[in-house]
């Protein structure tokens, strides 16, 4: 089985970790379009001066998603072997990064609702209105590269599709399946906030003339939005049960393979959907 890590702390988009170099109406420098580039978020490796990790997510969690990392993206904690990358890189156009944002989007409507179930209360009310959301945002960034670069909007595909629909049927679970969908939770908008902003900026320097999209930018501080958030996931993992904990940990495959496919658009849909 391939196993492909995106979403540095950065968690997962996750993708696939083909290198590629744009394509587009307008023509990027050479330096811009000829570097190798990988579609992948993923955690950020252990600093080596960092303390001893402690909590749920520093220890557990986080040590999930870092054994699905490449040696490449992480030489430590990595386990994953790296993939040869192609003799032709794929060239990305408007297109897959407006389906890649789409997708995305569709994702987090899904999360953004999910949050706010009645069911779900009021374990899941720490996660409303946090800061992280990402759905007006990124309607606001679809618009714009449809309108500036004359490309249609594309429908939601099968990548985004069926990651949410795997969502909202974990949630139909009720507050038993809680543990699994805060590891989705954790993983997409964490990997985001670190190896998402990676593919936003080189994305931005070969396809929008370095414009930053609103996708990569947060109401206040960003470091500060997301201890707030780890501070309310530590809080609830500290009354979970061992089995809980591990219904949680245990969903960290679904939550790679479901980024990764999604990020797989800007490497031309190759390994999207084997992680």
């Amino acid at each position: 089985m391939r196993i492909i890590a995106t979403f540095a702390l950065t968690s997962l988009l996750l993708a696939s970790t083909d290198a590629f170099t744009v394509g587009s109406n307008r023509v990027p420098t050479l330096a811009a379009s000829t570097r190798p580039f990988q579609t992948t978020l993923y955690h950020a490796p252990m600093a080596a001066n960092a303390v001893e990790a402690t909590g749920f997510i520093a220890t557990e969690l986080r040590g999930a998603a870092m054994k699905l990392h490449t040696k490449m993206q992480s030489p430590k904690e990595g386990k994953v072997e790296d993939k040869p990358q192609p003799a032709v890189p794929y060239t990305p156009t408007h297109l897959d990064y407006l389906k890649f944002l789409v997708d995305s989007q569709h994702v987090y409507k899904a999360m953004e609702e999910i949050v706010q179930m009645d069911d779900l209360q009021p374990e899941l009310s720490p996660f409303i209105n946090t800061g992280l959301e990402r759905v007006a945002r990124l309607e606001q960034d679809i618009d714009f590269i449809s309108s500036e670069y004359d490309v249609a909007r594309p429908d939601v595909g099968s990548f985004g599709t069926t990651y949410a629909e795997e969502l909202r049927n974990i949630a139909s679970g009720g507050k038993e399946a809680i543990p699994e969908f805060m590891c989705h939770y954790y993983n997409y908008y964490f990997a985001h906030t670190a190896g998402g902003r990676m593919i936003g900026k080189r994305m931005a320097s070969i396809l929008l003339e370095k414009k930053t999209l609103e996708f990569y930018k947060w109401d206040g501080d960003i470091n500060s939005i997301k201890e707030t958030v780890k501070g309310s996931i530590e809080d609830m993992a500290a009354g979970w049960s061992r089995e809980q904990k591990d219904r949680c940990v245990e969903g960290t495959m679904g939550a790679f393979k479901g980024g990764g496919g999604i990020n797989a658009y800007l490497s031309g849909g190759r390994g999207g959907g084997h992680h």
